[in-house]
């Protein structure tokens, strides 16, 4: 029975590799697509530049440090993003409080970290949960 059970997947396998495939296509690009696509804004310019001072100051590298991240592979890294990813970091940085992270934002984390783990059957934190190993 088992061996049928397996011929019948292998076969269901195969017909549906057979018709449902997707052609791989590639097509010829300009020069001018690629100058245009690898050319900087100069608004994105300014919010790489902007990033790289962030990184390179002393309390966010010693934060670095604190966390186990080298501050030389962290400034690689955001040399190698693209622009839209420049951006979005630097949205990020520009609207983060001055602190660093606000004191609701982690309780909310905490609290939801707590009650995933107690749905997991992990821990039992809180009372009115049910975990779902049992």
């Amino acid at each position: 029975m088992q061996k049928y059970a397996m011929q019948w997947v292998a076969r269901a396998l195969l017909v549906m590799l057979t018709v449902v495939w997707i052609p791989a296509r590639a097509d010829v690009v300009a020069s001018e697509q690629v100058l245009q696509a690898s050319s900087s804004s100069p608004q994105a310019l300014q919010e790489r530049a902007a990033v790289k001072a962030f990184l390179a100051r002393q309390d966010v590298q010693s934060r670095l440090l604190a966390m186990g991240v080298d501050p030389q592979d962290a400034a690689a890294r955001t040399q190698a993003l693209s622009d839209d990813e420049v951006h979005q970091l630097y949205q990020h940085v520009q609207s983060a409080p001055a602190g660093g992270m606000d004191i609701l934002g982690t309780l909310v984390f905490i609290f939801v970290l707590l009650l995933v783990t107690d749905i997991l059957g992990l821990t039992k934190v809180f009372p009115f949960t049910r975990s779902i190993r049992r």
